[in-house]
């Protein structure tokens, strides 16, 4: 398996490799786990459009344009769900907060509990005992992939099983993945562990993982948790409410701009910023954000290739920058001479963390950050206030509005 290049070329031809199997072979195996090399049942393009080397629609409209919107129904809902887990989050930024801010006590916790820090030491390294996990364990650390079904499982038994916290494991994955996306893995987290859908957890059971790994793995009953109870528990106060998508200052085609190029998205070429006055341009790398622990070489490797292809289809020479103090980004824009900073949307996450607390210093210089965001975007996060069959309802008619169909 290799996911690189991190270029967009590279991801487009992955498009047109599989998009014959967006249809019904991909309804029908999509949820098989063959193992390392073996994922061909599934397109493997999470790396690429999460940081949207290519972008939803067009995968969308590759499937569409293959297999009709119904025969590509399931990919298309797969398509979705990044979406609305995107939108739920930016209209729950509590949760966001609540997550990070767990986070670190769990890893505090962990940092002065010797038998805790033994039992996710264990885990992480892949060595519990329990087969399937282990090596679900070593082809993330690996590869920077899991098949999604594996990941559900993954989760299920790191919470319920193991018994460890779930925010660690969420940031197991959110270190390790290639594809890490901080609404997806916290929210998909969250929903194996009853705190997303109130109280419904997600069970891995020995029946379906030996069914779904075609046998690969045979467990027994007796190796998972037979008293598995949702989390919601921990947090009486329930979710909070629903907010309005946060407001975004636009770029100003009239003034002096530099480009702040980041991996929340790396099409740039939709905003046209050739039209604009550019200063200076810049990549941003900010994948070390994800956690305070480690973040494996091949997430910031995947990262450096791919805001490297977004600056050169730009035709630009970019400064190469990591999101280390806010101040630098200040400075950078002061020596630029420019009043406006132009990037592409930053959603709850790592890195709109650090440019929030960027923003007052740049107000304060007189530069504006501001951002470009999607209309696949605003026309899903406007329905993503509950669960998914609300944004599933819509699915002909956001695609009718977007003209992907």
């Amino acid at each position: 398996m290799d996911f690189t290049p991190a270029t967009r070329q590279h991801a487009l031809e992955m498009i047109e490799e599989f998009a014959p199997r967006m249809g019904r072979r991909y309804a029908s195996g999509r949820n098989y786990d063959h193992g390392p090399g073996r994922h061909k049942a599934v397109s493997q393009l999470s790396p690429h459009i999460r940081r949207r080397l290519v972008t939803e629609e067009e995968v969308t409209a590759a499937a569409v344009e293959h297999h009709g919107l119904d025969g590509a129904e399931k990919f298309v809902q797969e398509v979705f769900w990044r979406g609305y887990f995107k939108g739920w989050l930016e209209r729950r930024p509590e949760v966001w907060t609540s997550y990070r801010d767990g986070l670190a006590s769990d890893l505090a916790a962990i940092e002065s509990d010797r038998r805790l820090r033994k039992r996710v030491d264990i885990a992480e390294s892949g060595a519990t005992g329990l087969e399937c996990f282990d090596a679900w364990v070593a082809e993330l650390v690996d590869t920077g992939y899991l098949h999604n079904h594996a990941r559900m499982w993954f989760a299920s038994i790191w919470i319920f099983t193991l018994g460890l916290p779930w925010r660690t494991g969420a940031d197991f994955f959110h270190r390790h993945l290639l594809d890490g996306d901080s609404a997806s893995n916290t929210l998909g987290w969250r929903w194996v562990a009853g705190l997303h859908t109130r109280g419904k957890i997600y069970e891995a059971k020995a029946w379906n993982i030996a069914k779904f790994t075609s046998q690969r793995f045979t467990p027994r009953d007796s190796d998972f948790a037979s008293d598995a109870v949702s989390l919601d528990a921990s947090e009486p106060s329930g979710l909070p409410p629903t907010l309005p998508v946060r407001e975004i200052q636009a770029p100003d085609l009239t003034l002096p701009t530099a480009l702040l190029i980041t991996e929340e998205d790396l099409h740039l070429e939709a905003f046209r910023p050739s039209e604009f006055d550019i200063r200076a341009s810049a990549t941003l790398a900010a994948s070390h954000l994800r956690s305070e622990r480690t973040v494996a070489d091949h997430v910031k490797s995947f990262e450096a290739e791919a805001l490297a292809d977004a600056a050169g289809r730009l035709g630009l020479t970019a400064q190469s920058m990591t999101a280390g103090s806010p101040k630098d980004l200040v400075a950078w824009a002061k020596r630029a001479g420019v009043q406006q900073i132009a990037t592409a949307y930053f959603p709850q996450g790592p890195l709109h963390d650090w440019l929030k607390r960027a923003k007052p210093e740049l107000s304060r210089a007189g530069i504006a950050l501001c951002e470009w965001r999607r209309d696949w975007d605003t026309a899903i996060w406007r329905h993503a206030t509950a669960g998914f069959f609300k944004v599933k309802q819509q699915i002909p008619k956001i695609l009718n509005e977007l003209e992907c169909v």
